[in-house]
């Protein structure tokens, strides 16, 4: 497993890391993820910590707290082997004080954490979410307050936009807070926004990125085809509305282009569909889920091989779709690109 420096910090992940969404599933989108029990988790992570995988990544929102319940189970007596990572911000109740990141539910969404998870420090924090009624200096400041005491070591979003991240690294330099390190994104190769604008501030400011949904919410696991009908099976049935969308003919350039590619490595889509996103500035960890066994084996295929530029060239060109302004000018025009040339 290669271990990459998680943006500017000092702290090395693996290249792939463990999505625990699937634990202790519950509901009309975690359920359709899975529900993984904690035995059954110990298992999976057995397969990770083998294969190198010692990130896992969770969210207070997840099932309820069930997912944090259970990796906390499953990594009873072994909590220095691994790295956690866990979110907060999202809504956990209907009350007031349920959702956001001001003083009072960092506080206790960080202790509710730590009790479910059976621990006394989270690696890595992120805000599952901008939280636009709470001032910057006070989420900052908490922050803050809950490293100095080693609750947490390091502190990082999820879903930022390139303002909301900017204004927060500034507020931090200005005050002496922590920087946020990471910023968990949705990146995949049909849905490539990411580069627009977050890939080259994460370059310029140091915060690495770590994908969620590398297949495209699970349209890139070789199952749609074009002309074909969804699988019966498929869970895109119950969750496409919950995830980023995809127009079809776009998926369908991606799919013939990794048909190509597969052909000629040998590897499955999925692989495929991964391995290019590790070949990309600025992404320190890829997270992959697993329902089984079987799953996670195939998708730790996706590391010890590279592939060659040619075909990441020809899924470039088959991915790519037109930025949206100001973005475009600065890919199709001369004047632009010479003012600019990119960093990334």
């Amino acid at each position: 497993m290669d271990y990459r420096r998680l943006g500017a910090s000092g702290l090395k992940v693996p290249a792939l890391s463990f999505g625990a969404g699937t634990f202790g599933g519950s509901g009309p989108l975690f359920g359709a993820w899975g529900n993984s029990d904690a035995r059954e988790a110990r298992r999976l992570i057995d397969i990770c910590l083998e294969a190198g995988v010692n990130l896992f990544d969770t969210a207070d929102v997840y099932s309820n707290g069930a997912s944090e319940e259970v990796l906390g189970e499953a990594i009873k007596g072994r909590r220095e082997a691994v790295l956690i990572s866990t979110k907060t911000s999202l809504p956990m109740g209907d009350g007031p004080a349920d959702y956001g990141s001001s003083r009072s539910r960092l506080i206790r969404s960080v202790d509710d954490a730590l009790r479910r998870l059976g621990t006394d420090y989270i690696d890595l924090l992120q805000l599952h979410a901008f939280d636009a009624g709470t001032p910057i200096e006070e989420v900052l400041s908490t922050l803050d307050e809950l490293v100095r005491v080693g609750k947490l070591r390091y502190v990082g979003v999820s879903n930022f936009s390139g303002w909301q991240v900017m204004k927060s690294l500034a507020e931090a330099d200005k005050h002496g807070y922590p920087r946020y390190i990471a910023h968990q994104v949705y990146y995949s190769l049909v849905g490539r926004d990411y580069e627009w604008e977050l890939m080259p501030l994460g370059f310029d400011q140091g915060v690495g990125a770590l994908v969620w949904s590398p297949l495209g919410w699970g349209r890139l696991t070789g199952k749609i085809r074009r002309g074909q009908p969804l699988p019966e099976k498929s869970r895109l049935h119950d969750t496409a509305s919950f995830g980023p969308p995809v127009e079809d003919e776009h998926l369908y350039r991606v799919m013939d282009a990794l048909d190509a590619v597969a052909e000629e490595t040998g590897k499955t889509m999925p692989q495929i569909a991964i391995n290019w996103l590790l070949q990309r500035p600025t992404v320190s960890s890829v997270i992959i889920g697993a329902r089984n066994e079987e799953q996670l084996r195939q998708n730790l295929g996706a590391v010890g091989w590279t592939l060659t530029p040619e075909q990441i060239r020809k899924l470039d060109a088959a991915s790519e779709v037109t930025a949206p302004y100001p973005y475009f000018s600065y890919r199709r025009q001369e004047g632009f690109a010479r003012l600019n040339p990119p960093a990334v």
